[in-house]
């Protein structure tokens, strides 16, 4: 039965790596349920974070075949730890002067915020988990949500210590 799995893919900052690790799993005919990229602490470092509907043995697969990918880094599937994850979602509904203090109010109870406001519409931002934007969500419908827009996840481990990312072992790779 296939489940949600989230692997953390270190990158070298370079042309030509997300086509790379896209074109993987295209290949292999993996879904890709989210993807993200975004620069880390350190120069040069991209960190990916990878949704896929898998079951655990495809996860190996997957992550066995990321290594091979020159410019890859580390790869850790974090499925199962303990982690922060969260998206982004930037949602405009309608509020006329009748409705803005509801709206407002239900943002609130979501800690999401107002980011610009129109003469009938306001456009609302909110960081969580994919339920808590489900959540605002619904409860804005019935106002007129006009547009939406969700990033996928991002995550790390919890706790002090650094993900326990795999080290490259150094060995030459080829472009899988």
């Amino acid at each position: 039965m296939n489940e949600l799995r989230t692997f953390s893919v270190l990158v070298e900052d370079v042309p030509g790596v997300l086509n790379r690790v896209a074109s993987l799993f295209r290949r292999r005919d993996f879904n890709i349920v989210s993807l993200n990229v975004g620069r880390t602490h350190e120069a040069g470092v991209s960190r990916m974070t990878v949704v896929v509907a898998a079951d655990e043995r495809t996860g190996r697969l997957i992550e066995a075949n990321l290594y091979k990918l020159v410019n890859v880094l580390a790869v850790e599937d974090i499925t199962d730890r303990a982690t922060v994850t969260r998206d982004l979602a930037l949602i405009r509904v309608t509020a006329d002067a009748e409705s803005r203090a509801a709206v407002r109010e239900i943002c609130e109870m979501f800690r999401a915020k107002v980011v610009d406001v129109a003469h009938d519409s306001l456009m609302i931002e909110i960081a969580g988990t994919t339920e808590k934007i489900d959540g605002l969500t619904a409860l804005l419908r019935p106002f007129g949500v006009r547009e939406m827009v969700q990033t996928g996840a991002i995550a790390l481990p919890r706790g002090a210590e650094a993900s326990s990312q795999k080290k490259d072992p150094g060995a030459s790779r080829e472009a899988a």
